[in-house]
């Protein structure tokens, strides 16, 4: 850690840090060994770096890389974990071994992650840990309930930490740029509910975001599969500031990855979910 100013100099917010970074501390103290489960985003790339320093070789890192997993989350967990020492297992959580999750039901993250903590239960019987914080709890996130059925913990959630005070202690720890990544899900949030996933079209999907992401500066960029086709959804002042050439060439690009020409709208959380409540269709909130 770095050294810090006499407390009379320290602002608020860096005060904030602190305690926060101690209040975690002490959660984590509370688990004895652990094993965090590490998805490449913020959330769980910073509570893995807290979990190395704070209990040393009573914690494991566990990131699943299979077809679902952007290849920049890997790299990111790769970095760090070298970087920092970290005990790293790279696993596959076999997800796409289940017709449940394939099929992509409204509640595959469900299925999703059940897989994966039951495959990190293979290789350790340490306390699971999730990055999950407290800005998830409004969300629609199937995901908490296998969490929940495995015992898994959300030091995060516990301590009331929610995605900016995140950023805040990654910041403080030495993750740098990272602290500012986007929010990046699984490419399997990109494809509508009830369309069935394949690790093929996870490829076209990732390979679509990066040509955008070449031609279109945005915080936010997303390639929906949708019953009615392709749709990038870009953050919507990033959208409105795109010159038309850029757009024609982010567009062409798309439609030679996917054999069909996309549409663009502006970026929406969540909305290849679809839920069906008494015959209307609509995105969960």
């Amino acid at each position: 850690m770095p050294n810090r100013k006499p407390s009379n100099n320290r602002s608020p917010m860096t005060r904030a840090i602190d305690e926060t970074i101690e209040a975690l501390g002490r959660e984590l103290d509370g688990h004895g060994s652990v094993a965090v489960a590490v998805s490449g985003g913020i959330d769980s790339l910073t509570l893995a770096t807290l979990a190395a320093r704070r209990l040393g070789d009573r914690a494991a890192m566990f990131h699943s890389q299979t077809s679902s997993v952007p290849t920049e989350a890997t790299a990111r967990t790769r970095e760090l974990a070298a970087r920092f020492g970290w005990n790293l297992h790279v696993i596959d959580a076999r997800e796409f071994a289940r017709e449940e999750y394939l099929s992509n039901p409204v509640n595959r993250c469900f299925y999703c992650k059940q897989s994966l903590y039951v495959e990190i239960a293979r290789h350790t019987t340490a306390q699971v840990l999730s990055g999950a914080n407290k800005d998830d709890l409004g969300e629609y996130r199937p995901g908490l309930d296998a969490a929940r059925e495995a015992g898994a913990r959300h030091p995060f959630v516990n301590v009331g930490v929610d995605k900016r005070m995140i950023r805040a202690i990654a910041r403080e720890l030495g993750l740098g740029e990272m602290s500012e990544i986007p929010a990046s899900p699984c490419l399997s949030s990109r494809v509508e509910t009830g369309i069935a996933i394949n690790p093929a079209m996870l490829r076209r999907i990732e390979a679509a975001e990066a040509a955008v992401r070449a031609r279109i500066i945005a915080p936010a960029i997303r390639c929906r599969v949708r019953a009615s086709g392709i749709v990038i959804e870009v953050d919507a002042a990033a959208l409105e500031r795109a010159d038309e050439g850029a757009r024609a060439q982010a567009a062409e690009a798309v439609g030679a990855i996917f054999g069909m020409q996309p549409t663009f709208a502006p970026y929406r959380n969540g909305s290849a979910f679809l839920v069906k409540i008494h015959d209307r269709t609509r995105h969960p909130a």
